[in-house]
């Protein structure tokens, strides 16, 4: 099991959520994790980094599988302009690799923003530390486990 997968594993038994990891196949898009999941393609959560331009830190926004990041509205909540997370700083800012990066168990503390289209569920999956593992969880839950905030950055794909 991968340290990555471990500290995931770690912060979810900690917190006493009730979840269940799985070990999932080639699912490259939200729309392949969600047919292997067999769920709607919205409850899964993408974790989208960016780097915040005048801090230089990692920023997460956590996304329903069928939309995408409003980069001027991220950008407006962020209160900086945003441009590409390299594959560098999202390591070391989460400890987690591109494709795999949970919304818990970063390395560091990460300011994070939701999708509140996820909140219409009452079961989301997120990457839970590799690109392939994932686990289910309540989309209320994470908004106090990890402070983030439940914001309109998106539109529909």
């Amino acid at each position: 099991m991968s340290k990555s997968l471990k500290r995931v594993r770690r912060v979810l038994e900690d917190t006493g959520w009730e979840t269940e990891i799985r070990e999932t196949g080639e699912a490259r898009t939200a729309r392949m994790a969600a047919d292997e999941l067999g769920v709607e393609v919205d409850q899964i959560a993408k974790s989208i980094i960016f780097r915040g331009d005048t801090t230089g830190q990692a920023l997460l926004f956590l996304t329903a599988g069928g939309n995408q990041v409003d980069v001027g509205k991220a950008s407006a909540l962020a209160g900086e302009p945003l441009g590409k997370a390299d594959a560098a700083l999202v390591r070391s800012q989460t400890g987690f690799a591109i494709g795999g990066v949970s919304p818990v168990g970063h390395l560091n503390p990460i300011r994070t923003w939701v999708d509140p289209r996820l909140l219409d569920f009452d079961v989301v999956w997120a990457a839970a530390g590799t690109p392939h593992h994932v686990f289910s969880f309540s989309p209320k839950d994470l908004l106090g486990l990890s402070d983030a905030r439940a914001e309109n950055f998106t539109v529909a794909l």
